[in-house]
């Protein structure tokens, strides 16, 4: 009896065509992956760079496990702060130009930290409509807090400025993706910041699929976009997607950071990440630095990847990065597509709602800078010839 709703709950999510399940890999992540039994050409990461199962970033990983051991054993306040936490802490702090960093164990944790210790009663946070999920969840959070909340269509510059000049609010705070994890198109941060600046506002930016991809040397979207490392500005960055590892980091000003360490809950009551983790991170960082040849590649294999595709009868969004999306519509019909790509042995997965909104399921092609020509070319013809044959 006390699953029966749970029971119901679970059929109904598998009659709307919306059951998710986890496929095993028995293969390190990689632009080839091995799964359930076979090798499949992998477009289903976030592995941006191919550093994933990069050898020297795992030897660095293993050297620092030998040396220091395999957990933290606290949280960072407690006794778990470890030199190569703070080390790391401070090459990603100049790496993306602000004054101090702190990291954290998963961007989820990173966002919950940023937004409800900035916005409590009183405060207004306004959010963009598309942002991804640990950024709603922390704006809710904020609400229970007693925080008004307000979200604006997306990157709709006029509707957020008419929102804050409405505002009382005497803490107001932006909230948006640098890239948006489902669309791949980039927020007008230049216009954000703009906005901040007039109406005395913090802004939050999630530059989870923008950091060591965009901007000089990798740096991420605010370098893509020549801003400056605002006082008013906190910056998220994850470092398992581009960075090939694993974990995230909050950079702000001495006293926005140092606000956080002292009162953000997800980052107080948590465990810190072991040590080894920011070793790894340690090496992963100078190879982006120095990674314009793998940038140079991913660009050239999402402009290859975008030609290809082009008067398909799916629409490829106008995306610059490498989250390419192509939009089939109907759950069940984005079901089929990524199905028949599978049994040629392409892994794209199709995206359905509520991830993305209802009748705009898709394909979330992921290409990375380990693709080559000939695997971007094997994702085109297997589309085309998809497309050719539902067009009979």
């Amino acid at each position: 009896m006390i699953e029966t709703r749970l029971t119901t709950e679970l059929e109904e999510i598998a009659a709307t065509g919306l059951t998710r399940r986890r496929r095993v890999l028995t293969s390190p992540c990689g632009r080839l992956a091995t799964v359930d039994g076979r090798e499949m050409l992998n477009f289903a990461s976030n592995d941006y760079l191919g550093l994933a199962g990069n050898a020297e970033i795992a030897r660095a990983m293993a050297d620092g496990a030998l040396h220091w051991g395999a957990g933290s054993g606290a949280s960072h306040l407690v006794s778990g702060h470890l030199a190569p936490h703070e080390q790391i802490e401070k090459d990603i702090a100049a790496f993306v130009g602000f004054p101090r960093a702190l990291t954290f164990s998963t961007g989820y944790l990173a966002n919950l930290a940023i937004v409800p210790t900035l916005a409590g009663r009183g405060a207004a946070v306004f959010a963009d409509k598309l942002n991804h999920a640990s950024l709603i969840d922390a704006v809710q959070l904020a609400k229970a807090q007693g925080a008004d909340s307000q979200r604006y269509a997306h990157n709709d510059m006029a509707a957020l400025e008419r929102q804050l000049a409405a505002s009382q609010a005497r803490t107001k705070v932006i909230v948006s993706d640098a890239v948006f994890s489902m669309d791949g198109d980039l927020a007008p941060l230049p216009q954000l910041l703009a906005l901040a600046e007039r109406f005395d506002a913090w802004l939050v930016i999630d530059d989870a699929h923008g950091f060591g991809v965009l901007g000089a040397q990798g740096r991420g979207s605010l370098s893509h976009f020549n801003l400056p490392a605002a006082k008013r500005i906190l910056l998220m960055g994850t470092l398992g997607k581009a960075a090939g590892v694993g974990g995230a980091f909050v950079a702000g000003s001495e006293i926005a950071i140092e606000y956080l360490l002292q009162r953000a809950r997800s980052y107080i009551f948590t465990t810190a990440a072991p040590a080894p983790i920011a070793c790894a991170l340690s090496k992963s960082l100078s190879i982006i630095e120095q990674g314009e040849a793998l940038r140079a590649n991913l660009f050239a294999r999402i402009a290859q990847l975008r030609d290809g595709l082009a008067g398909l009868r799916w629409q490829l969004l106008a995306s610059p990065t490498a989250i390419q999306p192509l939009i089939v519509g109907e759950n069940e019909a984005a079901l089929a597509l990524a199905k028949a790509l599978w049994e040629r042995g392409l892994w794209a997965p199709a995206i359905r709602p509520p991830t993305v909104p209802k009748g705009t399921a898709r394909l979330r092609i992921s290409v990375s800078a380990a693709h080559t020509t000939s695997d971007i070319a094997c994702l085109i013809d297997a589309l085309r010839a998809e497309a050719a044959a539902l067009a009979g």
